[in-house]
């Protein structure tokens, strides 16, 4: 399946037609990639969010991307990290199955997401990455939409990370879907 790839850069300035924000339940913006996310589309983007009343962790809404290269952007509040004995795993496979899911019903082709939850919100990485790719690969191998979805990862480690944890998991199969 070459559906999904890792990759290293800005999320901000990705070419696919939607990307996910890494957002707080107020969509109002915040920091890291939600903080990033806002100021690179600009006030508009705040300006549409105030009209959303918000969203639950583990769900996903959709706004235009305005001065982003990306046509939207879906935002999905993560777990914040308590140890891992709080629903944080369901919660983290619900927000990326949330935006494939809504990306897919708005016939959207090609999805970027950051790594969710492992900024100010302290999810592992490693346990991140499970929970992110087992979430993707289940809802690819069962939807023909999304038709390319990427893991943008912000620093080499991080994509490395998400490498090491794909080989782990994928590595029988991995030849025809990386």
């Amino acid at each position: 399946m070459d559906r999904f790839s890792i990759i290293v850069g800005d999320i901000t300035c990705s070419d696919a037609e939607a990307i996910v924000n890494a957002a707080n339940t107020t969509l109002l913006g915040g920091s890291g990639v939600d903080g990033a996310i806002h100021r690179a589309a600009g006030p508009e983007l705040l300006a549409e969010c105030r009209t959303l009343g918000g969203c639950e962790t583990g769900q996903a809404k959709l706004t235009a991307g305005y001065r982003l290269q990306a046509k939207y952007v879906l935002h999905t509040p993560g777990p914040i990290w308590r140890g891992g004995g709080h629903g944080e795993a369901a919660l983290l496979a619900s927000c990326y199955r949330s935006c494939l899911t809504l990306s897919a019903e708005r016939g959207i082709r090609t999805v970027d997401f950051p790594s969710i939850s492992t900024g100010v919100y302290r999810y592992p990485l490693p346990q991140a990455a499970t929970v992110a790719l087992k979430a993707i690969m289940d809802f690819l191998a069962e939807h023909d939409l999304p038709e390319r979805v990427r893991m943008v990862c912000h620093t080499e480690d991080a994509a490395q990370v998400y490498r090491q944890t794909w080989n782990f998991w994928y590595a029988e199969s991995k030849t025809d879907r990386m």
